[in-house]
């Protein structure tokens, strides 16, 4: 539930492009639990929606309340732990959570479907403390993303490939045989099944196509961009004439996906089991969610970090 109380509006076009994201962070982290503002922005702010999914999880609203051409305008809300998980969900999203849980002696297994509100106040609980701590939880994560900052290009386009394209090679046979289940099983009660198998087979073609570009084209000219700076040598315009083309296309691409994923949320209410919900109906959505994850922080590391690197570099290096 919103607060009644204004809502602020950060103008981002005033900025400086350095400052831009950790303003937006910032003013997010002041939020408390209801509120919300508007970034007023000259462009689609949809790489800032990867980041703070990636950074902070899946504890806001995204609303576009204006969509371009000119001008783009986004609602930004920070979800109450009532409005966004159950003590249950948290753990099974984050189980560091676990152990604030247990020190207070709240039992996020039986007891796992209330809400933080409500186990406050059956055990007398401070509701602002614990959420202090559980809030620490996810700032410990966010202070091991700052270090993928510091790799160089090429190590960091090492890491994507033998990390998340790795995993997403490995996910998606497991993934197809699952979704294609419980949609033969479960359809007819369960139509939506249908949508998801379509949803997550266009991702995974998408994703098939993707990888294969990045790690042939893409990500060799960053190592080789990042050698010519450490060697003191000029190189020659590429055939694509920039690296900001193939990198405008990775981005678009991992648009396509990104909502391909979304669908699959919106369709199966953020992963939420039904009461007639097989093993196997279980295992896919924690699957699912895995793998949503996953590519956002995929997305994230190549958007926010890798690309821009890259296109320093070439600055730097280019006759």
């Amino acid at each position: 539930m919103e607060t009644t109380q204004t809502i602020e509006t950060l103008d981002v076009t005033v900025l400086e492009p350095r400052m831009k994201h950790p303003t937006i962070f910032e003013w997010f982290d002041n939020l408390k639990g209801g509120e919300a503002f508007i970034i007023h922005n000259d462009h689609d702010p949809k790489p800032l929606y990867y980041q703070l999914l990636g950074e902070r999880g899946n504890v806001f609203k995204w609303e576009y309340l204006e969509q371009g051409p000119e001008v783009w305008e986004v609602r930004i809300s920070k979800l109450t732990p009532e409005e966004g998980e159950t003590v249950g969900e948290l753990v099974a999203k984050d189980y560091r959570k676990a152990q604030v849980f247990k020190k207070y002696g709240i039992d996020f297994c039986c007891g796992g479907k209330k809400s933080v509100k409500q186990v406050c106040a059956e055990k007398g609980i401070s509701q602002d403390e614990l959420e202090r701590e559980l809030l620490a939880t996810d700032e410990a994560e966010q202070n091991r993303q700052a270090e993928y900052d510091k790799w160089e290009p090429s190590f960091l386009a090492d890491y994507i490939v033998n990390m998340h394209h790795t995993y997403v090679r490995e996910a998606i046979p497991a993934l197809y045989e699952y979704t294609t289940k419980i949609a033969r099983v479960h359809g007819s009660r369960h139509p939506e099944l249908l949508e998801v198998v379509k949803h997550f087979t266009n991702v995974a073609n998408e994703l098939e196509s993707h990888m294969p570009k990045e790690e042939r084209v893409l990500f060799p000219y960053i190592k080789q961009l990042e050698e010519a700076k450490k060697s003191g040598v000029k190189l020659d315009k590429p055939a694509f004439g920039s690296i900001q083309n193939p990198i405008n296309m990775m981005e678009m691409e991992h648009e396509h996906a990104g909502n391909e994923l979304e669908q699959i949320r919106e369709l199966t209410n953020n992963y939420t089991l039904p009461a007639d919900a097989c093993a196997t109906y279980t295992v896919a959505f924690k699957k699912l969610k895995e793998f949503e994850d996953d590519l956002f922080r995929h997305i994230h590391l190549e958007n926010n970090i890798l690309f821009p690197k890259a296109l320093e570099l070439e600055k730097e290096v280019l006759k």
